[in-house]
Parts: C-alpha cells; sequence; structure tokens
C-alpha cells in the first residue's frame, strides 16, 4: 500500500553514521569466550584430563580460523597491502583490530563533509502504508556497513561452528563428573549468550534478504521475542542430546552425522536436480573449484544451524543470492513437528534407559520440563510471526490463517502456501 500523500520521495538526506554496537558485541563474545576457555584449558590441565583438554581447544580455534578466514574474505585484504591486519589474523585476534577500524571510521564520520559514493532507496512500513526513503551513503557509513556485514557472519560462524558444540561439550562433561566448576559455568553461559546471539542474527540476515526494497527494524518486543524463541529451542536441544549421549555414547555419533548430512546434501540434490549452473558472483577471482568449496563450507554451516534450530531461510544454490525468497509455512511446520518428535524420542529412551548418575534427580520432571521448553520456544516463535514481524503486513497468509487451513481442511491438499517477498529491485543483500 503506497502512502497516502503519493507523489515523489523526498530529496536524499545523507545518512548518519550509527554506533556499531554490535561490532562491539560481537568482539566481546570472541573475546570474552577464547579467554574463559584459556582458563579452563588451564584446568584442565592441573587435573591431567587431556581428552576434555584437547577437545576444548579445538572448539576454540577451529572456528576462530574460519572467522579469521571470513573477515579477510569480507574485505578482501588478500590484494591489499595490510600487513599488520594480516598478522593480527595470523595470529587469531583479526576482530580485535577490526573492531578498532570500525570504531575509528565511527569516530572520524561526519567530522568533515564528504561525497556520498551512492544513493539508497528503501521503503519503510509505517501504520500500514508505504513510504520510500531515499538517503546518500558516503565513504565513512560505506566502509562501517562492509564490517558490520563481515562480524554478522563472524557471529553466525562464531555461535554454530564454535560455542554451540563447545556448550554440548562443556554440559556433558558438567553432568559426567556432577560438578560444575567457576571457570567451566561461565564458559557455558558465555557460549549460550554466543549461540542465541548468532541465531539472532539469523533471522536479522533473513528477513534483509527476503524483504530487500525494505528497511528493516526490530523493535524491544520483537527483539525479546526471538531471544526467548532461541534460548529455549537451543538450550533444550542441546540438553536433550547430552543427556542422551551419556547413555548412549555410541548411537549419539550416527544420529548427529544423519542430522548433519542430510540437511547438507538436500541443497545440493536440489540443485542438480534444477539442472542450473553454479552461481558466479561469490567471487570474479574464484575458479569452478574455488565456488564449490565455498558453496561447501556455507552448506556445512547451514546443516550445523539446522541441526541445533531452524536457520530462518532455505537454500537455493542456483539463486544468486543462494536464498530461497518464498518460505513455505509448510517446511517450517515439518521442521518443528520433525525436531519435536526426534527429541520426545531421544528424552524418552534416556529416561527409561537412565543410569545411577541421575539418582539424585527427578528425571520424569526433567524430561518434562524439557519437552515443555521446547513446545514454549515453539510458542514465541509463532508470536513473533503472527505478531511481532517488522514484515508481517506483507505476508500472503499468517500463522493464524496456515493453522485454521491445516485444523479445518477447508484448503484444497497440496497447495503451499507462500509468504512473497518483493519483487521491485533496489539495493541487493548477499547471505555470504
Amino acid at each position: 500500500m503506497d502512502a497516502p500523500s503519493g507523489g515523489c520521495p523526498p530529496a536524499a538526506a545523507p545518512s548518519r553514521a550509527k554506533l556499531p554496537l554490535g561490532i562491539v558485541f560481537s568482539t566481546a563474545l570472541f573475546c570474552g569466550e577464547g579467554a574463559a576457555a584459556a582458563v579452563l584449558c588451564l584446568s584442565y590441565g592441573h587435573s591431567d584430563d587431556r581428552f576434555w583438554l584437547a577437545l576444548t581447544v579445538f572448539f576454540v580455534l577451529c572456528p576462530s580460523v574460519l572467522v579469521q578466514l571470513t573477515l579477510i574474505f569480507v574485505h578482501r585484504d588478500l590484494s591489499r597491502d595490510r600487513p599488520l591486519v594480516l598478522l593480527m589474523h595470523l595470529l587469531q585476534l583479526g576482530p580485535v583490530i577490526r573492531c578498532v577500524e570500525a570504531l575509528v571510521v565511527y569516530c572520524w564520520s561526519g567530522r568533515e563533509e564528504e561525497p556520498y559514493v551512492t544513493i539508497t532507496r528503501k521503503r519503510r512500513l509505517r501504520q500500514g502504508y508505504e513510504l520510500e526513503l531515499e538517503q546518500e551513503v558516503g565513504h565513512s557509513e560505506r566502509r562501517l556497513a562492509t564490517h558490520r556485514n563481515a562480524f554478522k557472519r563472524m557471529a553466525v560462524i562464531q555461535a554454530f561452528l564454535g560455542s554451540t558444540p563447545q556448550l554440548t561439550l562443556q554440559l556433558y562433561i558438567s553432568v559426567l563428573e556432577k560438578y560444575v566448576p567457576a571457570a567451566r559455568a561461565v564458559l557455558m553461559a558465555i557460549c549460550l549468550v554466543s549461540v542465541t546471539y548468532g541465531a539472532l542474527v539469523c533471522n536479522i540476515l533473513a528477513i534483509q534478504v527476503k524483504y530487500d526494497d525494505y528497511k528493516v527494524q526490530l523493535r524491544p518486543p520483537a527483539f525479546l521475542c526471538i531471544v526467548l524463541w532461541r534460548s529455549l529451542e537451543i538450550s533444550t536441544r542441546i540438553a536433550v542430546l547430552v543427556l542422551f549421549s551419556t547413555v548412549f555414547k555410541h548411537w549419539i555419533i550416527p544420529i548427529a552425522l544423519a542430522n548433519l548430512l542430510v540437511v547438507f546434501f538436500l541443497p545440493w540434490v536440489q540443485f542438480w536436480r534444477s539442472g542450473s549452473r553454479l552461481p558466479d558472483n561469490i567471487e570474479k577471482n574464484f575458479s569452478r573449484l574455488g565456488t564449490v568449496v565455498v558453496l561447501c563450507a556455507f552448506t556445512l554451516l547451514y546443516s550445523s544451524i539446522n541441526m541445533f534450530c531452524w536457520s530462518a531461510v532455505q537454500l537455493k544454490l542456483a539463486d544468486r543470492d543462494l536464498i530461497d525468497k518464498s518460505q513455505n509455512w509448510g517446511r517450517l511446520a515439518v521442521y518443528y513437528v520433525a525436531r519435536l518428535a526426534e527429541n520426545t524420542a531421544l528424552v524418552i529412551l534416556w529416561y527409561f534407559f537412565k543410569t545411577d548418575v541421575y539418582e539424585n534427580v527427578c528425571t520424569a520432571l526433567l524430561v518434562l520440563q524439557l519437552l515443555l521448553g521446547y513446545c514454549l520456544g515453539i510458542y514465541f516463535m509463532l508470536l513473533f510471526f503472527q505478531y511481532l514481524h517488522p514484515c508481517r503486513q506483507l505476508f500472503r497468509h499468517n500463522v493464524a490463517d496456515f493453522l485454521h487451513c491445516v485444523c479445518c481442511r477447508r484448503r484444497p491438499a497440496g497447495t503451499p502456501l507462500f509468504l512473497e517477498a518483493p519483487s521491485e529491485p533496489g539495493v541487493r543483500h548477499s547471505i555470504v
């Protein structure tokens, strides 16, 4: 719906640089998790727990290396003469120097007039109307946007390739030892915050990609709802996997691999069946092999996210943005029904085959809490899409419509319900 005043959009106004709080927060999480893991590794070294020490170090260094490569890839530093920055990345301190750069750019922005680089045109939904906005983007704002995009991807990688397995490992150790030292508790708390923040970033990136022509801003109630949804979903999922692994140590590996590989190969099967060619916009200097490697890494991250929570997007490797912008309510429903059934089966198997480790715990109450916690996370997800989604006015169908069709069967079977994104051209967001 267009604005009632109609006419031409207002003249382009210069954009003002915003304080990069997300960059500072991501850097603080990265440094905090590394410091807490270092302290915990010292305690493992003193107690001669070499196996736990090795796994803890691995889940710190592996995502850290991927984070450094991601920041270098986004900023294209390999083709530039920046030895200090590359040295900091080799020392695994790339996010720190990038954060300092972003703060310096922010502090110097606005002190002197600079020519704008481009003009962006966005739409904003306000009280049922669409307002078209134009802004002049200067050099400082463009550099800050590059930093923000890089740190969003860093937050997702750090969360689901580092913090999630680290949290799972430390919770597993705590259950076996029946003891949680202060260093481990701090590390687990930071990992949970990192995972929740990474899932929040996934939601924001998904909205930006699907509704590219619109200026999206989450309100505080929507932000709080996503935090509750993601924290409950991920924490209960990790708790179920940890409890199951304490009883069925050899079965947890094939279950985890099955979850990972099915989601990993599904986009590639869909791509091969479509007969499309590989996208050529990943990086112009990449060979076909390099493009395949990047897409495989991206698909691995996608499958890792879906093993613990809903990724908020569907991969479409034939698309230039790699994202299927028409989200189907059916896929969302199938995912959560299947995940709830899997969690229920795993926790019930644990309940019937539990050992004496849990003799001081009311296991029936714990099973009920875990299942109710996951259902509560689903409730907050439905609440977000029904009332708090920033682009809910663009939905052809909402949650209530889908549930009404499923329950009352007033819609012919096999007719999908789609959330359609706008198709008009604008400034493009890329998920890679």
